[in-house]
């Protein structure tokens, strides 16, 4: 294990090969089922489509993360020189021999791969979405950049995730990647909506009183924020910090050290010395993210209420009223159960899902007056030319 190189890129070929293949199936179902579409309705499409497998894809990074498989191919990109552990198979069973409760496993190794073969099928449909939306550009209402954007930006997530392994879990990286996915579907839902806006037919985005829309721009902050810090708990292993609720420790105020905790450029489970992290530093990290979950959660629960009686909006507040319910039942079961899987994967599988609603609830609205239906109207008949603004 220690003389195997960091980057070995032998196996880049084979991995592109396989993304393609992966990405062809739903490539070939979008085309067959929209053969006879207009451009712009192909790639809404096709943009739900890796909307969806990416959002997925968050889930099983999560479940790699979870189940400490991020180290079970040492290397980067492929499994110890080669394409799938089937034929680093020598290799891992000498890693396991060495350290039999060590990083590498058979499993482990087959769920990083399995990780990365889907990132890289995710890579190709956003390769996809960015060529056709250039060549067709003159064709369609909705801006080309952002496709092209999103396309640098998996770009630098790839690049996160090789960082994630070669950088030994570094937390900082880690929590870093997590967001970058989140990023992603951010930006996948953003230009969904801009496609359906400039749909014929469609009403076009609903209009908010300027107040509300702030508040929705304000509770998405939150959220981002809350994300962050339930990924820098996660990465540095400190669910169980606190194993009881709603105290902790058996304490209101338990003794912490914010500053260590927080501290941001350390190697996993060391301080800036490199000596092993104190508990106070795990309870410290644990309970900013439980105190600020109760803030998010208000926050929500304010804003599905204030959407619920907006025409248009109520299917989105029904959406977040549920996801706040699941987070809190989620969150909670982390703690009293011991950190279960399917409660941990479930967690993330919320917080994404919560980025995917509020990205469709900001990109689907506009500001008007207060009771003025002029400005409404006119924000409603005004054509979207780009999803993002």
């Amino acid at each position: 294990m220690d003389t195997q190189p960091l980057y070995d890129l032998a196996p880049v070929a084979r991995l592109m090969l396989l993304g393609v293949v992966i990405a062809l199936g739903p490539l070939a179902w979008v085309w067959v089922r929209n053969r006879h579409a207009p451009p712009a309705q192909r790639l809404r499409v096709l943009t739900l489509l890796t909307l969806f497998l990416t959002f997925d894809l968050v889930l099983f990074g999560a479940f790699t993360r979870l189940t400490d498989s991020g180290l079970g191919c040492p290397d980067w990109p492929g499994c110890y020189g080669s394409a799938s552990p089937v034929g680093a198979s020598q290799s891992i069973a000498a890693a396991q021999e060495a350290m039999p409760h060590g990083p590498v496993t058979f499993s482990k190794a087959w769920i990083e791969m399995i990780h990365r073969y889907l990132a890289t099928a995710v890579g190709v449909l956003i390769l996809v979405l960015s060529l056709v939306s250039w060549i067709e550009r003159k064709r369609l209402s909705v801006s080309y950049v952002w496709p092209l954007v999103t396309l640098v930006w998996v770009c630098l997530q790839g690049a996160f995730g090789a960082l994630t392994v070669t950088m030994k879990l570094f937390p900082a990286i880690v929590t870093l990647h997590l967001l970058g996915g989140l990023g992603l579907l951010a930006l996948l839902r953003a230009q969904s909506v801009g496609y359906a806006l400039a749909a014929p037919g469609h009403p076009g985005p609903v209009g908010l009183p300027g107040r509300l829309r702030w508040a929705l721009g304000a509770v998405f902050a939150l959220v981002w924020l809350q994300i962050a810090l339930g990924g820098w708990v996660s990465t540095n292993y400190a669910v169980l910090a606190c194993s009881e609720f709603p105290t902790c420790q058996g304490s209101w105020w338990p003794t912490m050290d914010f500053r260590q905790g927080f501290t941001l450029w350390r190697e996993l489970g060391q301080n800036r010395a490199g000596e092993a992290i104190a508990f106070p530093a795990l309870t410290a990290i644990h309970y900013v993210h439980r105190l600020m979950a109760y803030l998010v959660l208000a926050a929500m629960v304010w804003l599905g209420w204030r959407l619920w009686s907006v025409a248009g909006m109520r299917g989105t507040a029904r959406a977040l009223l549920l996801l706040a319910a699941w987070q809190f039942a989620s969150g909670l079961t982390n703690v009293v159960l011991d950190w279960p899987l399917l409660a941990a994967v479930g967690h993330t599988g919320g917080a994404a899902a919560m980025v995917v609603v509020l990205t469709g609830a900001l990109f689907g609205t506009r500001r008007t007056r207060l009771h003025d239906a002029t400005s409404a109207s006119r924000a409603s008949a005004m054509p979207l030319s780009d999803p993002i603004r």
